[in-house]
């Protein structure tokens, strides 16, 4: 059973995530090269990046200051880590955002509490709606609520970063660290779940 507390909050940080051309992706390199370089560079990257990584970190706490704090964490680490980056054909996010799950992942750990997942409420309306089609009441987001605390901690942060984060299933691999076909698997299960009692808006 997953260790999230779930709750819903009105809050508009949706990522504003994106999938990359490949010149895009070979326009980001260049950056990265330029990066490695001259630490100054490193800013751009800091400046593109920062508040989708923020925004993440902030979902997954449900605290200002130590998704602010974790936010500074990621990107020292990858200041510092930068001249040992490779690419591994996954946009340079893939990396931040693995770096700030394995950021909270300790900071969780080392304050010994759940886990938080914050949900953006008008986009989960969006995505999942009641079966018979009616509007949502008290009781019935209690329902989802149930059903999404009772999903494997693994397949809410399957979940998260593929509906919330938009992120490929080759990314959610790198990003978690586990095979593109157990990121699959962990999805499809959360979602066969969520379908017996609503209406899953997502054709995957």
């Amino acid at each position: 059973m997953s260790d999230y507390i779930h709750k819903t909050i009105n809050r508009n940080t949706l990522s504003d995530a994106n999938h990359m051309t490949d010149n895009e992706l070979a326009d980001e390199q260049e950056l990265i090269a330029a990066a490695k370089k001259d630490a100054k560079v490193f800013g751009q990257i800091y400046d593109k990046y920062f508040e989708r990584i923020f925004n993440f970190l902030l979902r997954r706490s449900d605290d200002e200051m130590i998704a602010d704090d974790l936010t500074s964490q990621t990107f020292l680490k990858a200041l510092n880590g930068l001249k040992r980056y490779e690419f591994r054909g996954v946009p340079f996010s893939a990396w931040l955002y693995r770096i700030a799950h394995n950021e909270l992942n300790k900071h969780f750990n080392k304050q010994q509490r759940k886990k938080v997942f914050s949900l953006e409420q008008e986009e989960l309306f969006q995505f999942v709606q009641p079966e018979d089609e009616a509007e949502f009441d008290d009781d019935r987001l209690e329902k989802l609520m149930a059903t999404l605390k009772e999903l494997p901690t693994e397949a809410m942060e399957v979940l998260e970063l593929r509906f919330f984060e938009g992120k490929n299933f080759r990314e959610i691999s790198y990003i978690l660290n586990i095979g593109e076909s157990g990121a699959k698997m962990r999805l499809y299960r959360a979602l066969e779940k969520l379908r017996k009692n609503f209406n899953v808006n997502w054709n995957d």
